[in-house]
């Protein structure tokens, strides 16, 4: 081998190592990319978003607990992967899959286009529990059960064929602006009613100048509108007073429930005495006269004490019962009983009227709510009575519930706490 044979070979061979040296620096920084690459991944999924030091498992579980929507992860295909507690009400997981053909709708489009998904859907649930308190009916602001749900659903994909389906339930705001489109319409109704009727008669007197009979017939007419729109007005100022701040200063003292019955009964008699009712007293299921005066040797005991309004309980209770009068047939029976049991005392008024129907009970007592518009207008009822018991009652700390079914008659508990016996009544005015 002669010397340009050493050289070439000597040469060939430093191109060869350093050809090599860069291949290895090459793979060793792709290496050590990668490396980092999957240590920033490792470390990604492993830190909890709100802080190195936060756990991730326990953080989501809490997260997904205070969020004010129930929450359901499924895939694409819409099996289940996690259902919240809250979602359970809603029934629409059965299994591992979803069971809603609507939720199922809107998952398709949000997987379809990649995009979020929001609308609200309607879903029929069978209801058929009578919501009670303790055996005496339908508390003032419960709700019946609805037999439709409003369920606003919103979906969105949350990456590895995952979807998010959020779920708010807005029965309850749907139900809130129904009954506030009804008082807009009710109270509109209330008002203008008498005042045109009033208008209209008194242009007919006009041109019936000449008739006295006819004059005298209107003028009656224009009477009883003025009448009834006079009461209405006199009504929604008890209750302006009932909701204001200054009608919520009342002045407690201990008082006897069984006096507040009897005034309440006295106030009403003349009506009950027109329609042929026979008005009835009970205390703890034993009758007692109606005037105080006939009861000379009636234990003390049966006075049953409470701590309240005087005034605002005799309306409270003078309510119910001219309600009782209004809607039962001539020659029945109001029942008027005051009872104590477990440190309560109950005034209940039972009559054998029309009843409620079911789907009305737990809207008797809004504000010119009425299950039945023409009966009420014929007894001259204002549509607030009742609203005005149930503020009357609660602002001296009590609950008032109905218990109804129709053509069975009606009963109205008002529940109150004892009063401490240390004291002596105060006596209530009428009684």
């Amino acid at each position: 081998m002669d010397i340009w044979q050493i050289i070439v070979f000597v040469v060939l061979a430093a191109l060869v190592v350093a050809w090599v040296a860069i291949i290895a620096y090459n793979k060793g920084r792709v290496s050590g990319r990668v490396s980092a690459e999957q240590a920033a991944a490792s470390d990604e999924t492993a830190l909890c978003l709100f802080g190195d030091d936060v756990p991730v498992r326990p953080t989501e579980r809490r997260l997904v607990e205070v969020l004010p929507e129930a929450l359901i992860v499924t895939d694409r295909n819409g099996r289940v992967q996690y259902a919240s507690p809250g979602s359970v009400p809603f029934g629409l997981v059965s299994g591992n899959r979803l069971n809603s053909r609507e939720v199922e709708d809107i998952l398709t489009q949000a997987a379809t286009d990649g995009g979020v998904r929001e609308r609200e859907v309607q879903m029929p649930v069978n209801r058929s529990v009578f919501p009670s308190s303790n055996g005496r009916g339908l508390e003032a602001g419960q709700s019946m059960p609805s037999n439709m749900l409003y369920l606003r659903v919103r979906i969105g994909d949350i990456g590895d064929d995952l979807y998010a389906i959020f779920i708010n339930d807005m029965s309850e705001q749907r139900r809130f602006e129904a009954v506030r489109r009804d008082f807009v319409t009710n109270v509109s109704h209330e008002l203008k009613t008498p005042a045109g009727a009033i208008s209209l008669l008194a242009e007919t007197v006009t041109d019936a100048a000449d008739d006295p009979d006819a004059v005298r017939y209107f003028s009656g007419r224009i009477s009883k509108e003025s009448a009834r729109l006079t009461e209405l007005v006199r009504r929604l100022i008890d209750l302006q007073k009932a909701q204001s701040s200054e009608g919520s200063v009342i002045d407690v003292k201990r008082i006897s429930a069984l006096a507040v019955a009897r005034a309440a009964i006295n106030d009403n008699q003349v009506q009950a005495d027109a329609r042929y009712i026979d008005i009835r007293l009970n205390v703890n299921g034993k009758p007692v006269p109606i005037s105080a005066g006939e009861g000379d040797d009636e234990p003390s005991e049966t006075e049953l004490m409470i701590m309240a309004d005087a005034d605002a309980m005799q309306t409270a209770v003078k309510n119910l019962v001219e309600n009782a009068i209004h809607y039962s047939p001539e020659h029945t029976t109001v029942a008027v009983g005051v009872g104590e049991r477990d440190g309560k005392v109950t005034i209940r008024v039972v009559d054998q009227g029309i009843g409620i129907p079911e789907k009305s009970l737990d809207r008797v007592f809004e504000r010119f709510y009425r299950v039945d518009p023409a009966r009420s207008r014929e007894t001259g009822g204002s549509g607030l009575g009742l609203a005005i018991t149930k503020h009357c009652v609660q602002e001296n700390g009590g609950r008032i519930s109905v218990w109804s079914r129709k053509g069975e008659g009606s009963t109205f508990t008002i529940e109150l706490p004892a009063a401490p016996a240390d004291e002596e009544p105060t006596a209530v005015q009428g009684a």
